[in-house]
């Protein structure tokens, strides 16, 4: 694949005329590279991939299969609401693959970060290529890669799935039709497309998923009590109408632990840490100002019905010196 780079006097996409435009010149593009045969996406059901799939049932129709991985990795009920959207209501070709175990027993005992992506980037290929050699005449994998994904891969910050961490020897040809756009300008897109709104503005999340929110080696424990945690979290923001309001917020479980009481004992558990962050390009992030009262009433819940945690706390760190996503 050409190694396509955004021009550095590219007008920004904020309207849907400009949309458009990038459409129309996305669709003739992948028509040009793919022409009759079939492509693989990566469907996480996110915000990228969600408009990649969009933009290639326009360029390809039928020639698109799209495969929704389950690792295991995933926020509380999102395999299920995956299969609803696209599957239900969009009529997609999709295949839903469930490979928790496998995933999770390549992490046990993995704590570096970069590692930990690697091995699912990796891994993401692996379960690709196996999807393929069951389907006939697919050579080329979709992704959702996006700018700062590139950026962020080429600077040495850290490693994406879809930018930094793929095997040398794949034998896919890539199709990445927004990986010149920030996230802001993927949205107007989705929008120009006709996306569902929920789905075009449903917060950002990473190709990892939950693996970099479970920092140090991933225990099925542990990694519940971010899942749990942050299905909380998602219900509150949600009932105090801060869904539009705050980019996006999650719940982060670190591997140590600390002393609290609960019941009246001693409880030896891990702490929760809250993020959340407003943004328009990803490139910079500033700290969501949070009411206090809402904090509380978070930390009681969380405290109170996700087992192995008794603290939260709140990060209060931009983006720099912090990126936004803690691995």
């Amino acid at each position: 694949m050409v190694d396509v780079r955004r021009p550095d006097d590219m007008v920004r996409i904020t309207t849907p005329e400009l949309a458009k435009a990038f459409i129309d010149e996305q669709v003739a593009l992948i028509k040009e590279q793919v022409g009759d045969k079939k492509v693989l996406l990566a469907l996480s059901g996110g915000v990228d991939s969600s408009v990649v799939a969009a933009l290639l049932i326009k360029a390809i129709g039928q020639n698109l299969v799209c495969v929704h991985v389950n690792h295991g990795l995933l926020r509380k009920g999102e395999p299920e609401q995956v299969i609803e959207i696209f599957k239900n209501q969009m009529k997609a070709n999709l295949v839903y693959v469930d490979v928790t175990d496998r995933f999770l027993d390549k992490l046990a005992g993995v704590d570096d970060p970069e590692t930990k992506r690697k091995i699912i980037g990796g891994e993401f290929i692996e379960v690709f290529a196996e999807e393929a050699n069951k389907l006939d005449g697919i050579d080329f994998l979709a992704q959702g890669t996006i700018w700062p994904d590139i950026l962020e891969s080429e600077n040495g910050i850290k490693a994406h799935h879809n930018a930094g961490g793929l095997p040398e020897n794949m034998k896919f040809e890539l199709v990445e039709p927004v990986r010149i756009l920030f996230k802001d300008e993927v949205r107007v897109v989705g929008d120009e497309l006709g996306l569902p709104h929920d789905m075009v503005y449903r917060q950002p999340f990473p190709g990892p998923g939950l693996g970099v929110r479970c920092p140090g080696a991933i225990t099925r424990d542990r990694l519940e009590a971010v899942r749990e945690s942050d299905a909380i979290l998602r219900e509150e923001f949600e009932k105090n109408n801060l869904v539009d309001k705050v980019w996006q917020y999650f719940t982060v479980v670190p591997d140590f632990k600390s002393t609290g009481i609960k019941d009246e004992k001693r409880a030896f558990e891990w702490c929760c840490i809250v993020r959340a962050v407003n943004t328009t390009d990803v490139m910079t992030a500033t700290v969501a100002n949070l009411p206090y009262e809402l904090m509380c009433h978070i930390t009681d819940r969380i405290t109170h019905e996700v087992k192995g945690i008794n603290r939260v706390l709140y990060d209060f760190t931009p983006k720099p010196t912090g990126t936004v996503e803690f691995e």
